[in-house]
């Protein structure tokens, strides 16, 4: 490319940041409103995934909280399908249903060998809040455990919660989180086909030390795989530096060109300064490159989960979505990279409202689809859809 080329592609970049591309889909939409809180039995809908089936249907999945917006309680996994590239949403269907227990993070991905979904959820009793899970007040069948299902039908059916957590979960570990938003399938190199689900975890204090329960110390990112289709799962890198400056939580992941997988998360109140930290992996998940790192150019984002999506092509951008006002939960945009991943910029803010969580997918060659938490009221009035246009 140019260097008249680079000029007028970053103008062009920052030019539409003003204003997001409203790209009409199949049936002239450019958004819509798969769940609304208060409705088909659930007060609040939260923690939304999303993915596109080899069939083209995209799966908006999110957590049903049937008794308020809290993070503990009485909580299903639910799921919506479009068929339409999310223009209009089939009706409601619960895949894991918490009765009266504890089931979300949704962390689905398509096994690119079959075409099956995977899903990967976590649980705990519905009267453990994260609180007693990390101070380690529970016992381990109320804490955090993984479970994983499976849809060979597009989605329209799963099989019933499976249980991993002993695959996945060392002893000693508290809290466990998988995801939330879609989790990723190689597609190149030495493990493709491989299955990698972003997670983070709290570990218990070191013998000898103040079990207070505070969590600044003791959350770390982690990650874990399969190589059969989500039969099985290994553990794979663990960030367990615990030493409070750089606390990975929530996670997101993408693959980039070169095969390498890059990593995204949540900094979990660290004392180093930026919300974000960021790292990379060149062997499928199973190590590190380098610790967890601030990542500067995206301290315009809150504490809050955000995710990434390596839009396909090669030379492609890296892109990254969350809100974009510095200590509030308003404002979702989408960020994109050039560089793999070393620097963003923010090229859409698709509105100045309230927002939350967000998942990003690839809905056809040029076109994403971003499933948001947004409202005027509060930010988790709703879970929208909107599609944009990237070139």
């Amino acid at each position: 490319m140019t260097l008249l080329s680079r000029t007028l592609l970053a103008a062009a970049v920052l030019a539409a940041a003003a204003v997001p591309p409203a790209f009409a889909g199949p049936s002239g939409c450019a958004s819509s409103v798969p769940y609304v809180s208060g409705r088909a039995g659930y007060d609040t809908y939260r923690i939304p995934a999303v993915v596109r089936t080899r069939a083209g249907t995209v799966l908006a999945f999110a957590e049903g909280r049937h008794d308020g917006a809290g993070d503990s309680g009485a909580i299903d996994v639910v799921l919506r399908r479009s068929t339409d590239g999310g223009c209009t949403w089939g009706p409601l269907a619960v895949v894991a249903a918490g009765r009266g227990d504890t089931r979300g993070n949704p962390a689905p991905v398509v096994d690119p060998r079959t075409g099956a979904i995977v899903l990967v959820t976590s649980y705990n009793s519905g009267a453990a809040t994260e609180a007693e899970i990390i101070r380690g007040e529970v016992t381990p069948e109320q804490g955090r455990r993984v479970f994983v299902q499976r849809s060979q039908d597009d989605g329209r059916h799963f099989t019933p919660p499976q249980e991993i957590t002993a695959q996945v979960k060392p002893a000693g570990w508290r809290w466990y989180a998988t995801g939330p938003g879609h989790a990723v399938a190689l597609t190149r190199g030495p493990h493709t086909g491989r299955l990698v689900v972003p997670a983070n975890h709290s570990a218990a204090p070191p013998a000898g030390s103040p079990d207070t329960g505070q969590e600044a110390k003791y959350y770390g990112g982690h990650a874990f795989y399969s190589d059969d289709g989500g039969r099985t799962w290994r553990l794979g890198f663990v960030d367990d530096s615990y030493d409070g400056r750089v606390n990975a939580n929530e996670s997101t992941a993408a693959q980039l060109p070169d095969g390498r997988l890059y990593f995204n998360s949540r900094d979990q109140n660290g004392s180093s300064p930026g919300n974000r930290v960021d790292s990379y992996s060149s062997d499928g998940g199973q190590s590190l490159d380098r610790p967890y790192a601030v990542q500067p150019t995206l301290n315009d984002v809150p504490v809050v989960e955000g995710s990434v999506l390596q839009v396909r092509g090669r030379h492609a951008p890296l892109l990254f979505s969350a809100p974009s006002v510095p200590g509030a939960r308003a404002a979702l945009a989408v960020w994109r990279s050039v560089d793999r991943g070393v620097t963003f910029t923010k090229v859409w803010t698709l509105s100045r409202d309230k927002a939350g969580y967000s998942d990003l997918v690839q809905l056809d060659f040029g076109t994403v689809g971003v499933f948001y938490e947004t409202g005027t009221k509060g930010a988790y009035d709703t879970i929208s859809f909107r599609r944009l246009r990237v070139t």
